[in-house]
């Protein structure tokens, strides 16, 4: 998650372990999502969810599929 971050919005990412089925991602210390409950199951948020969280939160727009 955190390198396709990093590959998809050239951002720096921090990845920190946390508990046993904990998954936050914080962006300027606000939670941005969370797994919850459905986390100690391993049901986590796709990379395109969190991804399309961070777009609009930093307003960044999302890249041109249609170049190479």
């Amino acid at each position: 998650m955190a390198a396709a971050l990093r590959r998809d919005l050239h951002i720096e990412v921090q990845s920190v372990a946390g508990h046993y089925g904990e998954f936050t991602v914080l962006l300027d210390g606000e939670v941005l999502v969370s797994a919850g409950a459905m986390g100690f199951l391993g049901v986590l948020p796709s990379v395109r969810t969190v991804r399309s969280l961070v777009e609009q939160r930093l307003r960044v727009p999302a890249p041109d599929k249609g170049r190479s």
